[in-house]
C-alpha cells in the first residue's frame, strides 16, 4: 500500500489553527458576553434592557464602520446615512406602504438594502478613484442631503414629527424584539468576522497598508474597496431596521442626524480602529456614560440638598464625559482593544 500523502504547509497551518480555536480566551469571552446578553431580561429593569440592546446594535454598527476605516483604510462621514435608510425602510413599509406584516417588513428592509448598496457603489464609483478626503466629503454631502430630504418629504416620512410604526408578531413585544434583534446582531458580527478574515479581507488590509503595492501585485483596488463599502453599508442598513423595531419611532434626527456619525467615530476610537470587537467597548462606554451621567443632577440634589454649587457642578456632565474620553485616549492611544493587543504582543 502507498504511504498516505503528507499535508501541505497551508493545510497543516489550518489544522493547527482549528485545534487552537477552542483554547482561545477570546472565544470564551465572546460566549460569556452572549450569555450575559441573553440573561439581561431576567433583571426587572427596562432601562438596563434598553441600554444593553442599544449597546449591542451600536457595537455592530461601529464594527461595520471599522470594516471601512480599520480594515480597508476608507474614511467615510456618511455611514450613519445607511443606518437611517434601514430605519426608514422598515418604518415606511409597515406604516405607509403596507401594514404590520412580516411580508411588508421584509420587503421594506430588502428595498432599503438595495438602495444602500446602489448608493454605496455609486458614491464609490465617483470618488474612490481619487483622494480619500474627497470620498469623505462626498459621503458627508450625501448624508446631509438624505437628512434634508427626510425632513422635506413630510407627507411620506412624517417630517420632523417622524413615524411611529407597529411591527408584526413577536417584534411587537419587548422581549420578542429583544431576542430577535440580539440574534440578528450575533449573525452580523459573525459575518463581519468572517469577512475580514477571508482572502478578500486580507487583500483589503494589504490595500490599507500600501495601495500602490497592492495595485502592482495585480489587485484591482477600486473593486475591492467598493465591495467593502457595499458590505459595510448593507450591515448598517439591517441594523437601522433593528433599531426602528426596538424604539418604535423613526424621525430624521434620531436616525440620520450627524450626531450619530460623531458617536460612531468616538466609539471606534475608544474601542480601537482595526479591532472589530472594540466596538463593543466603545459603544458600552459611550452609551453608558450618556445614560447615567445626566443623572448626576438628581444625585447631587439628593446628597447636598439646597447647595447651588452642587447643582452647578452636576449640570456639567458633558464636561465630565469629555474628561473621561480624554483619559481613555491618553491611556489607550490605539483604543482599548488595540492597546491591550499591543501590550500582550510585547509580553510574548
Amino acid at each position: 500500500m502507498s504511504a498516505p500523502a503528507r499535508a501541505t504547509p497551508v493545510a497543516a497551518a489550518r489544522a493547527a489553527a482549528r485545534a487552537r480555536r477552542w483554547r482561545r480566551p477570546t472565544l470564551w469571552g465572546r460566549l460569556a458576553l452572549l450569555a450575559a446578553l441573553a440573561a439581561v431580561p431576567l433583571v426587572p429593569s427596562f432601562q438596563l434592557l434598553d441600554l444593553a440592546l442599544k449597546i449591542a446594535v451600536f457595537a455592530a454598527l461601529v464594527a461595520s464602520y471599522d470594516v471601512l476605516i480599520g480594515y480597508t483604510g476608507i474614511v467615510s462621514f456618511g455611514h450613519a446615512m445607511f443606518f437611517g435608510f434601514g430605519a426608514y425602510g422598515a418604518a415606511l413599509a409597515v406604516a405607509r406602504f403596507g401594514g404590520p406584516t412580516w411580508g411588508d417588513l421584509g420587503l421594506g428592509l430588502a428595498a432599503a438594502v438595495g438602495v444602500s448598496a446602489l448608493i454605496s457603489v455609486a458614491i464609490g464609483a465617483f470618488s474612490l478613484r481619487v483622494k480619500a478626503i474627497f470620498f469623505a466629503m462626498i459621503t458627508l454631502a450625501f448624508a446631509e442631503f438624505a437628512l434634508i430630504l427626510a425632513v422635506q418629504l413630510g407627507p411620506l416620512t412624517g417630517g420632523e414629527d417622524g413615524l411611529s410604526p407597529r411591527f408584526p408578531g413577536a417584534l411587537g413585544h419587548r422581549l420578542g424584539a429583544y431576542y430577535a434583534i440580539c440574534a440578528v446582531v450575533t449573525v452580523l458580527f459573525a459575518a463581519m468576522s468572517r469577512f475580514v478574515a477571508s482572502p478578500l479581507g486580507r487583500v483589503l488590509q494589504a490595500i490599507r497598508d500600501n495601495e500602490l503595492r497592492a495595485e502592482a501585485l495585480g489587485f484591482r483596488t477600486f473593486v475591492y474597496q467598493s465591495a467593502a463599502s457595499c458590505f459595510a453599508s448593507v450591515v448598517a442598513t439591517v441594523l437601522g431596521g433593528c433599531y426602528a423595531v426596538w424604539v418604535g419611532y423613526v424621525n430624521p434626527e434620531s436616525t440620520l442626524g450627524i450626531h450619530i456619525m460623531l458617536d460612531i467615530l468616538l466609539m471606534v476610537i475608544i474601542g480601537g480602529i482595526g479591532t472589530l470587537w472594540g466596538g463593543i467597548i466603545g459603544a458600552g462606554f459611550l452609551l453608558t456614560a450618556q445614560a447615567f451621567l445626566p443623572n448626576l443632577r438628581g444625585l447631587g440634589a439628593a446628597l447636598l440638598p439646597g447647595s447651588d454649587l452642587a447643582v452647578r457642578l452636576t449640570e456639567r456632565w458633558p464636561l465630565y464625559f469629555g474628561i473621561l474620553f480624554i483619559l481613555v485616549v491618553f491611556f489607550f492611544p490605539k483604543g482599548v482593544v488595540g492597546s491591550l493587543r499591543e501590550t500582550l504582543a510585547r509580553r510574548r
